[in-house]
C-alpha cells in the first residue's frame, strides 16, 4: 500500500481525501502547518507520494517542496491550488513540483494523478543500466541520476523523465503530444502548453550554459523540442 503525505489546513477537506484516498488502497498521513510538515518528514520513514496545498497558517507549500528537493528527494509531489491562482501553478512547478490539480477537483481524477506518478517514479527506479550520454550530459539510468561535467545533477522527477526522453531520441523532434503521452500516461488533457514550458525553461537552466541562446534543448516552433546531439 503506497504511502501518501497530506499537507492540507482544510478539515472538511482532509476528512474527505482521507477517507476516499484509503477506499481507494493509499495510506495518508496528514499535516495542517508548514512547521508540522518539516518535523514529520524530517524523521522518516519517507512517503511514496506528497499532496501539498498552497497556503497554510505559517507559510506555503513552495516551501515546503524547495526545502524536500534541496535535499535531494525526488518523491513525486503534487500542488492543490485553487482555480483562480494561475501564478501559483507556474510557482509550484518552478519550486519543483511534478503536477498540480486545481479545487474543486474530482476524486477519481486525483487517484489518476496519483497513480500516474507512483507508476513513472516506480519505472525510474527499476530502469534498466543503460547510460543516455550526450555532450556533457550522462543519465545512469540504473541509479536514476544525472550529471553535467561529471558534476551530479539535482533533478525532480519530471526533469529527469523529460531529459531521459529527449536524450533516448536525439535529434529527433518530439512533439508535445508525444512528450504529454510519455511523462503523463497519456493523460495530456491534465497538463498545457504552459506547464511543459515551465518544465523545459527549468531544465534548460540546469544544463545550458546560456539558457536564452540553448545549445542542447531546441524548440522547433509550431512542433515541440529536439535535444541536439553535439559531436
Amino acid at each position: 500500500m503506497n504511502r501518501l503525505f497530506l499537507l492540507e489546513d482544510d478539515i472538511g477537506l482532509i476528512d474527505g481525501l482521507k477517507y476516499a484516498l484509503k477506499k481507494n488502497g493509499f495510506e495518508m498521513e496528514v499535516a495542517r502547518t508548514v512547521k508540522e510538515a518539516r518535523r514529520r518528514l524530517a524523521k522518516g520513514p519517507a512517503f511514496d507520494l506528497l499532496l501539498l496545498d498552497v497556503t497554510l497558517p505559517d507559510g506555503t507549500g513552495f516551501t515546503v517542496c524547495e526545502e524536500v528537493r534541496a535535499s535531494g528527494d525526488t518523491v513525486p509531489i503534487i500542488f492543490l491550488t485553487a482555480s483562480d491562482e494561475e501564478t501559483s501553478v507556474i510557482r509550484g512547478l518552478d519550486s519543483g513540483a511534478d503536477d498540480y490539480i486545481t479545487k474543486p477537483f474530482k476524486l477519481g481524477e486525483l487517484c489518476s494523478r496519483i497513480r500516474a506518478q507512483l507508476r513513472r517514479s516506480a519505472m525510474a527506479k527499476s530502469s534498466d543500466s543503460s547510460l543516455l550520454i550526450s555532450g556533457p550530459v550522462k543519465v545512469d539510468q540504473l541509479a536514476g541520476k544525472v550529471y553535467l561535467n561529471g558534476e551530479l545533477l539535482e533533478l525532480t522527477g519530471a526533469e529527469y523523465r523529460l531529459l531521459s526522453l529527449m536524450l533516448r531520441h536525439p535529434g529527433q523532434t518530439l512533439t508535445r503530444d508525444a512528450i504529454f503521452d510519455e511523462l503523463w500516461d497519456g493523460n495530456g488533457n491534465y497538463v498545457d502548453d504552459n506547464t511543459l514550458s515551465v518544465y523545459i525553461r527549468r531544465l534548460r537552466g540546469k544544463i545550458e550554459s546560456d539558457p536564452s541562446n540553448p545549445e542542447y534543448i531546441i524548440t522547433v516552433r509550431g512542433m515541440g523540442y529536439r535535444w541536439e546531439e553535439k559531436i
